[in-house]
C-alpha cells in the first residue's frame, strides 16, 4: 500500500508516531547525545575506580528495556500494558535457570530467554488483544498478578526467596571475551544492547509495519479496508514488546546475582509506565532518559529517606501536568519551534 494512505489514517495534528516520522532525525541526534554522554560517565567511572554507580547505571539500562517495551505497546499502538513485568521477571528466571542449572553461557541465556518471552508473550497477546482500553490494561494486569503470585508460591523457583547464587559469565565473541563480574565490561556490554535495541526498534517504526501499527492506533476500523489484518499486527507488537522486555530481564540475574518474584509484582510494571511517560511516550529514547532519571533520583533521595516513593509521585504528576509529551518530548517540540522558525526566516530573507 501506498505509504501517504497510511499516513491518511492519522491525525496530523496528534503527537502520535506517525507525525514523529518528521521528527526522526532529532531523535537520533538524541539517541547520539545520550550514547556520548554515558561513554563519558564510563570512562570517568573507570576512572576513579567507582564500581557502584557503573553497577547501578547497568541496572538503570536493564529498565530502560522494560520501559522501552512498554512504549512500544503504549506510544505507538496505544496500548497501555499494566503487566509488562510477566515478561521481563519471565526473562530473568529462565535466564537465572539456565545460567545456573544446565551452563554458564550468557548466548544461551538470552537465547532461551528470548524464546521463552516469545511464546509466553504469543499466548498473553492473543488472551489480551481480544479487548482494548482500559479492559487491555485490566487483563495484562491479571495475567502478570497470575504469574507472580504462581512464582511467588513454587518452592522449585525459590518461592518467596527467589533463586540465589547465579554465576558470573564470560561473554565471548570470538577471540574476545568479557567478564559480567566487570562493572565497566558489563556497563559497556549493557549499553551496546540498549543502543542496538533501540536502533533496531527505531527503524521498525520507521518502516511500513511502524506507520501500520500507527494507522491502526488512529483508525483501526478503516485499516482492514487497506487490505492489513489489525489483529494480526497488534499482536506481532505484542510478541515484540514481550521479547524486547524479556531479553532486559535475563540481563538482571548477570547484574545482581538473584531473582526474586518482585521482578514480576506490579510495582514493576508501575515504574516502566512511570518512566515512559517521564521520559516521552513514542520516542523510544524517551524511556532510557526517564529510567536513568529515575533510578539515580531513588537512589540519590533513597540515602536521606525511605520515602522516595513520594518523590517520585510527584515527579510523575508534575510530568503529566506540564510536560504531556515527557523530558524528550517537549525538547523535540523546542528543536521543531526553533528550526521551523529558523526555516521560515531563511525564506523570507532576500
Amino acid at each position: 500500500m501506498p505509504e501517504a494512505t497510511l499516513r491518511t489514517l492519522s491525525d496530523p495534528g496528534r503527537a502520535g508516531p506517525v507525525s514523529r516520522l518528521s521528527r526522526l532525525a532529532p531523535v537520533h541526534w538524541l539517541a547520539l547525545g545520550f550514547l556520548a554522554a554515558a561513554l563519558g560517565f564510563a570512562a570517568v567511572a573507570w576512572a576513579t575506580g567507582n564500581g557502584f554507580y557503573l553497577r547501578l547505571a547497568t541496572e538503570a539500562l536493564i529498565f530502560a528495556g522494560l520501559a522501552m517495551s512498554v512504549d512500544l505497546l503504549l506510544g505507538y499502538n496505544g496500548l497501555l500494558s499494566l503487566g509488562q513485568a510477566l515478561y521481563f521477571g519471565l526473562g530473568a528466571y529462565v535466564s537465572a535457570l539456565v545460567l545456573r542449572d544446565v551452563a554458564p553461557s550468557f548466548w544461551l541465556a538470552m537465547g532461551a530467554a528470548l524464546l521463552a518471552g516469545g511464546v509466553a508473550g504469543l499466548i498473553g497477546g492473543v488472551i489480551a488483544n481480544r479487548v482494548k482500553g482500559v479492559y487491555f490494561a485490566l487483563i495484562t494486569f491479571g495475567l502478570a498478578q497470575v504469574a507472580a503470585k504462581t512464582v511467588y508460591n513454587t518452592r522449585a523457583l525459590g518461592a518467596s526467596d527467589g533463586l540465589i547464587g547465579i554465576p558470573q559469565v564470560q561473554v565471548g565473541f570470538g577471540p574476545f571475551s568479557l567478564d559480567t563480574a566487570d562493572p565497566l565490561s558489563f556497563f559497556l556490554l549493557v549499553l551496546a544492547l540498549t543502543v542496538a535495541a533501540y536502533a533496531g526498534l527505531a527503524y521498525l517504526m520507521d518502516a511500513p509495519f511502524g506507520r501500520t501499527l500507527a494507522a491502526i492506533r488512529a483508525n483501526e476500523k478503516r485499516v482492514p479496508f487497506l487490505g492489513f489484518n489489525a489483529w494480526r499486527y497488534k499482536l506481532a507488537v505484542y510478541v515484540l514488546a514481550a521479547c524486547v522486555a524479556a531479553l532486559a530481564g535475563a540481563l538482571y540475574p548477570m547484574l545482581r546475582g538473584f531473582v526474586s518474584p518482585e521482578l514480576m509484582f506490579f510495582e514493576t510494571s508501575g515504574n516502566a509506565v512511570i518512566t515512559v511517560i517521564v521520559g516521552g511516550v513514542g520516542t523510544l529514547v524517551g524511556p532510557v532518559v526517564g529510567s536513568l532519571l529515575l533510578t539515580a533520583l531513588r537512589s540519590v533521595v533513597g540515602s536521606w529517606t525511605e520515602h522516595h516513593l513520594i518523590v517520585v509521585g510527584v515527579i510523575f504528576m508534575l510530568s503529566v501536568i506540564f510536560l504531556r509529551k515527557g523530558l524528550v518530548g517537549a525538547l523535540l517540540a523546542r528543536l521543531n519551534r526553533h528550526n521551523g522558525s529558523r526555516g521560515e526566516t531563511g525564506r523570507t530573507t532576500p
